[in-house]
């Protein structure tokens, strides 16, 4: 990182993408302080009605502006957009579908390539967003991709592998209240998935139904498969909820990829050197992305950006 990049402040920039049906996604584009045109980033979140900084009600990991300030330090654009029905983006939330989010999220790239401020164009994704990542990386020709927490299995079995390992991570008494509940949740995942509306409740709980049809049935491998950009993949040792396993996956699907598992990193995107259980969530959320994360995802993104 050169002085000048740290001497000039980013600004950020209200944009609306227009939706292939004509929804206006409401974003902001964070541009560095430094003269452009500038590569860009576009960050694709992970699952939920969530924001452009990754915040859906009282979950607020804020993964948005830490990885903006982060890339600005390094003379690259961002832009990040509220969900269909979150925050300023219009919609129902219920309605919108796992292949929804994936639209939007390639209206969202075409815009970026189109504007006059922007340049080359990655692609970050985190969790969810991930998954879109490599659907973008594979068929829409980003300059290069970056997957936080993403998988490399069906919806259907890393929702099987992310109930066993949260589970499995509880103290002896919840744990084994909730493995007595497991009979009842596979019976709604079935019911979810023989649905046909776009919500369903369970028990006092209004699901989004159609997403949930959607990801259950969703394989990555193949767009996995058949990504030719360059590609970062980085999972840590203490996600509970996609498997650092999946970074072999990816490496023999992708076999240029550059694959890290970080010792101690949450799905948080947090550190943290105690023993990983779901419990944790809320005291993770109070600290901040880790940095040591965002300054690798930046530097590996300058070193292919800024060719």
């Amino acid at each position: 990182m050169t002085d000048r990049t740290r001497t000039h402040a980013s600004t950020d920039h209200p944009l609306t993408v227009t939706a292939d049906d004509g929804v206006g996604l409401a974003g902001t584009l964070t541009l560095p302080g430094t003269p452009g045109p500038h590569p860009a980033v576009l960050f694709l979140p992970g699952s939920g009605r969530v924001d452009r900084d990754s915040n859906a009600g009282r979950l607020r990991p804020g993964l948005g502006p830490a990885l903006a300030a982060a890339l600005a330090e390094h003379n690259i654009a961002s832009y990040r957009y509220d969900r269909r029905g979150a925050a300023n983006t219009p919609g129902d939330w219920y309605q919108v579908g796992f292949h929804q989010n994936r639209l939007d999220a390639a209206a969202a790239l075409h815009a970026l390539h189109a504007h006059p401020g922007i340049d080359a164009v990655a692609v970050v994704g985190h969790s969810e967003g991930a998954i879109h990542a490599a659907t973008l990386a594979a068929h829409h020709n980003p300059a290069a991709a970056v997957l936080l927490a993403g998988y490399a299995r069906p919806g259907r079995d890393i929702l099987r592998w992310q109930a066993a390992s949260m589970v499995g991570h509880l103290p002896a008494p919840l744990r084994a209240i909730a493995s007595a509940l497991g009979p009842f949740a596979h019976r709604q995942i079935e019911r979810i998935s023989e649905s046909t509306t776009d919500a369903l409740r369970v028990g006092p709980t209004l699901l989004n139904a159609r997403w949930f049809r959607e990801q259950l049935a969703h394989d990555p491998r193949p767009d996995l498969g058949a990504i030719r950009v360059p590609l970062l993949a980085i999972t840590g040792d203490s996600d509970l909820q996609v498997d650092p396993g999946d970074l072999e996956v990816i490496a023999r699907l992708v076999p240029h990829a550059d694959t890290r598992r970080i010792p101690g990193l949450t799905h948080l995107l947090r550190k943290d050197t105690r023993r990983p259980s779901p419990l944790a969530y809320p005291r993770l959320l109070r600290m901040p992305t880790d940095p040591a994360l965002l300054t690798a995802v930046a530097t590996w993104l300058a070193a292919h950006l800024h060719s």
